[in-house]
């Protein structure tokens, strides 16, 4: 049974994922992704499609919550939220009548949310992330086996996928996306400044399965050089930064070219800091 305290904890941090998802979202700008501006690199997605999708997923983060207060980290709890978030993928599936917009940010959110009501007290975003990779690392024996977009790309081209990211405990997070956000904080950059440079950050070393789906190597090579440039120019606050952003969209958009990995962990990114 439910105390009040469980379930008010519970709430928060559902309310704590589908925000972070949101605000995801509606940063902008963003290249080849949805955003506040326009679709990006996407025919099938809106911002307000990305919004009902987000908003929808409350009860699915809430249903891992509850199942992981103070839970063991073990095999059932993993194989407890794995089921939770595939049927969480049929609800999202359902509100954006067959569009996947968050699935990959269900398994990296439903893990975090899953640590954090794990161990309750626990604030540092290091630790957690730690946890869930704990989490992640056992097998689930109920795990459908049927080929995915991802499973077949981390086959072709020999790179780490999502699941790999999070048994690692986010390594992309811990090295290259937090750093860029706090540094760019320290630099007296606005919030959505920060946020970009996370993104970019993200988008420059990821091996993103999503760039690679669509795509080549060769694009995800050009985009992560381009990332890397953005960056090295101070990113939106100097001329050549924002003329490389401008040109990094315009490589996505023009070649339908996604980096939805590098945005979900951007999502994991935002709950951790919240």
């Amino acid at each position: 049974m439910l105390t009040l305290n469980h379930s008010a904890f519970a709430a928060s941090l559902a309310a704590k994922a589908v925000k972070a998802l949101v605000e995801e979202a509606l940063l902008t700008p963003k290249p080849g992704l949805v955003d506040a501006r326009d679709n990006g690199s996407h025919t099938d997605m809106s911002i307000d499609l990305m919004l009902a999708s987000a908003r929808a997923l409350e009860d699915t983060f809430r249903e891992i919550a509850n199942v992981s207060y103070l839970h063991p980290v073990d095999q059932t709890l993993r194989e407890q939220i794995a089921l939770i978030g595939r049927e969480g993928e049929k609800v999202m599936l359902r509100a954006t009548n067959g569009v996947n917009t968050h699935k990959g940010a269900i398994w990296a959110l439903g893990l975090l949310t899953s640590a954090q009501a794990a161990f309750p007290k626990e604030r540092d975003p290091h630790q957690i992330m730690s946890i869930a990779g704990r989490i992640a690392s056992f097998h689930d024996r109920y795990r459908p086996m049927q080929q995915t977009n991802g499973r077949t790309v981390k086959k072709k081209y020999a790179v780490v996928g999502a699941e790999e990211e999070a048994k690692l405990g986010f390594p992309h997070i811990r090295d290259e996306a937090l750093p860029a956000l706090l540094r760019a904080r320290a630099c007296g950059k606005t919030e959505v400044e920060a946020r970009i440079e996370a993104l970019l950050a993200l988008m420059a070393c990821v091996d993103d399965t999503c760039i690679l789906h669509r795509g080549q190597l060769t694009d995800l090579m050009a985009i992560q050089r381009m990332a890397t440039a953005f960056l090295a120019a101070d990113g939106l606050r100097t001329q050549s930064g924002r003329k490389l952003l401008y040109r990094l969209s315009e490589y996505c958009n023009v070649r339908q070219l996604s980096p939805g990995g590098s945005a979900d962990l951007l999502a994991a990114t935002l709950f951790l800091i919240d």
